[in-house]
């Protein structure tokens, strides 16, 4: 079974599984699809993280490919540019792009193809042509004054004859089909019995290690570096140079973690570790997991607002204790601590910011969201994301999104990834390349007292986070969505409706979604909605009423849009698989037999 947010990626990893390939042959192959056919919502300049378990050891692993702030991105270099947060577009608010480095790394230890025949796909696309989304069109015309007047790259690139391109019409990358092209070639004098001298285990694999070699040390690291040294316009309405350096490309690798975890209702939840957002979903379900099931039913006034009370505790405890630095996740995740979050539940709507203190003393609670600070922060009441797509606002500023995909073949392999960044909207385009650099620094604090705080070599606390979920010790299902905050929102949705509520994988998507903003959002500007809840109009009217009664700020955002849900699951008593995508937007897509 395959799921993903574009059909033509569906379809390109169920083909590799008819083919005989395996569950992560099959996502490395959509993901590089991927940055193709859904260039406005991530790309081989961005990141992406992974939760895989395989038929021989269905341990949960985290794949780990959010790259690091490069060694001159610090705050002090930010500050003396006359900056007071990381600028939501520019190649100043890159991280060293990690997400080819870490699919080449699942197909080098999980996969079993070789690398020439997993990127045809994508190569394919990438000459000859692909349909093109009216929503990436759309976004191409949004950002086209900024194209014509200051990024020429990416005019040249997006709107060769001037204009941008209709939907529908074949949309061609030439430049980053050469590109894949030249990681193929990387390992073309690697024969099987010379691998020993790589220090792989085969010529296979040997050569995977290659083009890996290749992405960070080789051409395309020279055109990055070489590029980013020129200034260029940024949100601020400044030009800025980049920071991005090849030492800095050639020493950062994705890699393997453990997962963190949580047993909810007899089942294992698995996400990756506080770096991350993820553990904001495993707190919200230990909140939860002290609430009768009838009061769990997202699509109730009940449920809904409970749920919504819940998330705002959790994402505040994300945003002042979460970030690549020694999060006590095992504190927060404990049941004393969840039945003491539990007990702050009320009937009334929280419209304050309520993390939990952890240890003793100044530190225990960093000072920087302050009620005052946060009054400064409030959002426009229609910024709310809609269906995950890139936000677009009057002002010209143009946010990304992301994209995901699941996959899970006939032997039990699974996983669950969210690639994102490397929107064509977030930085020039690189001449040569075909791709630009993600803005995914923008996650950190210009502030030296948070967790999440710029430092050269830390991680920004990505909002990436796909889930898995094991029973018994075995992996059945793999989920995610596109959505930044609301991705572990939406999610909980999700699952709730299928490990509690009994749905069905597809009604559970279908069913209506709703998240809150009454946390400051994780991307540049940083707005946040003090009790503010996002809701699709299908949650009915009287469900509405309640919930406003209750002292919720309902943001209605239409009967289809919000959530780009998408799963596989699979019975590991039966084998019988099971898939379904988002049906908003009509372009998530799943199958299999």
């Amino acid at each position: 079974m395959s799921a993903s947010t574009h059909w033509i990626a569906t379809a390109c990893m169920q083909s590799v599984l008819e083919r005989g390939g395996n569950a992560f042959d099959a996502a490395t192959a959509g993901a590089f699809v991927l940055h193709v056919v859904e260039p406005h919502l991530n790309g081989p300049g961005g990141d992406m993280t992974a939760l895989l378990a395989t038929a021989e050891d269905p341990t949960p692993v985290v794949v780990m490919g959010q790259g690091p702030a490069p060694a001159g991105a610090s705050i002090e270099h930010f500050r003396a540019q006359g900056l007071t947060a990381v600028p939501g577009t520019g190649a100043l608010a890159a991280a060293v792009p990690h997400a080819v480095d870490a699919w080449l790394l699942v197909l080098e230890e999980q996969g079993t193809w070789e690398l020439a025949d997993v990127l045809a796909y994508a190569i394919d696309c990438a000459e000859d042509g692909h349909p093109v989304l009216a929503r990436v069109s759309a976004q191409i015309r949004t950002v086209a004054r900024t194209f014509t007047e200051h990024w020429p790259s990416s005019a040249a690139l997006w709107m060769p004859d001037g204009a941008p391109p209709k939907p529908g019409e074949l949309l061609r990358n030439p430049e980053y089909a050469a590109v894949l092209r030249d990681l193929v070639t990387a390992g073309d004098d690697i024969r099987e019995g010379a691998a020993d001298e790589h220090g792989a285990q085969d010529g296979r694999t040997a050569r995977i290690a290659a083009a890996r070699e290749r992405w960070r040390t080789g051409p395309v690291a020279r055109a990055i570096a070489e590029f980013v040294r020129t200034p260029h316009r940024h949100s601020d309405g400044a030009d800025h140079a980049g920071v991005l350096t090849r030492e800095d490309l050639a020493g950062a690798v994705a890699r393997f973690e453990p997962a963190a975890t949580l047993a909810f209702r007899g089942w294992t939840v698995a996400k990756t570790a506080a770096w991350g957002q993820g553990p904001a979903l495993l707190e919200a379900l230990g909140i939860l997991d002290g609430v009768p099931d009838d009061q769990l039913d997202p699509s109730t006034e009940r449920g809904a607002h409970t749920i919504l009370e819940a998330l705002k505790l959790a994402l505040a405890d994300r945003d002042v204790h979460f970030g690549d630095a020694d999060v006590d996740l095992e504190q927060l995740l404990r049941p004393e601590h969840l039945s003491a979050r539990r007990a702050l539940l009320t009937e009334e709507a929280s419209h304050q910011f309520r993390p939990s203190p952890l240890g003793d003393g100044p530190s225990a609670l960093p000072p920087l969201l302050t009620d005052e600070e946060h009054s400064r922060l409030r959002g426009d009441p229609v910024d709310h994301g809609g269906s995950g797509e890139p936000t677009v606002r009057a002002t010209g500023e143009a946010r990304g999104d992301t994209c995901h995909l699941d996959v899970v073949d006939r032997w039990g392999n699974i996983i669950s990834a969210t690639p994102s960044g490397g929107w064509l909207q977030s930085s020039p385009t690189i001449p040569g390349l075909g791709f630009c650099l993600g803005t995914r620094l923008q996650m950190m604090w210009l502030d030296e007292r948070m967790p999440s705080a710029l430092r050269p070599g830390r991680r920004p606390r990505t909002t990436l986070t796909p889930t898995l979920v094991l029973r018994d010790g075995e992996p059945v299902l793999a989920c995610g969505s596109p959505g930044g905050d609301q991705q572990d929102q939406w999610q909980l949705l999700f699952l709730l409706r299928v490990l509690v509520g009994g749905l069905e994988l597809q009604q559970a998507i279908d069913a209506p979604a709703l998240h809150t903003l009454s946390m400051p959002g994780s991307f540049w500007p940083r707005t946040w909605s003090p009790g503010r809840a996002v809701v699709e109009d299908r949650l009915g009217e009287e469900v509405i009423a309640a919930l406003e009664a209750r002292g919720h700020e309902v943001v209605r955002a239409g009967d289809w849009s919000l959530g780009r849900l998408s799963c596989v699951m699979r019975d590991p008593g039966t084998g019988i698989l099971r898939a379904a995508a988002n049906s908003r937007g009509a372009q998530g897509y799943a199958a299999g037999r």
